[in-house]
Parts: C-alpha cells; structure tokens; sequence
C-alpha cells in the first residue's frame, strides 16, 4: 500500500465532525508546498524599529515646524487685514 493510499484510508477513516480540521491541515501541507509560499511563511519577522525620529515618517517633525498657535495665527491674520 502506498504512503498516499494509507492517507485515504485514514480520511475515509475519519469522523465527520473532525472533517473541517483535516481539510485546513491539508490544505495548509499543500499551500506550503508552493516555495514562494514556503519562504514567505518562513521568512522572520520585520524587526524594524517603529520607535524613534522618524517613526511617522517625521510627521511630528513637520507639524512641529509648520504649526502656529492660535494666538500666532489670529495676529497674522488680523494684521494682515
């Protein structure tokens, strides 16, 4: 009997209820074959800080540099006036 007819067996083997759950590990064996898929899942995790200067891509920074109060904002616009 070959590897993959024992498989069947066991499947047909199988209660109804544990179905579902056999299908996603199978899946899951089949998906993985795919080496694009294999290295994706296998890759390690980003661990790239986020913390730090530019963790907002200097957001803070230009709204820091940009911002008026509105003091600041009221004067500018009522000495233009």
């Amino acid at each position: 009997m070959t590897v993959k007819e024992r498989l069947h067996h066991r499947v047909d083997a199988l209660p109804e209820s544990e179905a579902p759950t056999a299908t996603r590990v199978l899946e899951a064996l089949v998906a993985t074959a795919d080496p694009v898929l294999r290295a994706h899942l296998l890759a390690p995790e980003d661990n790239e800080s986020t913390a730090g200067d530019d963790a907002d891509g200097g957001l803070t920074e230009a709204r820091a540099e940009t911002s008026l109060s509105h003091e600041e904002a009221r004067r500018r616009l009522l000495g233009a006036a």
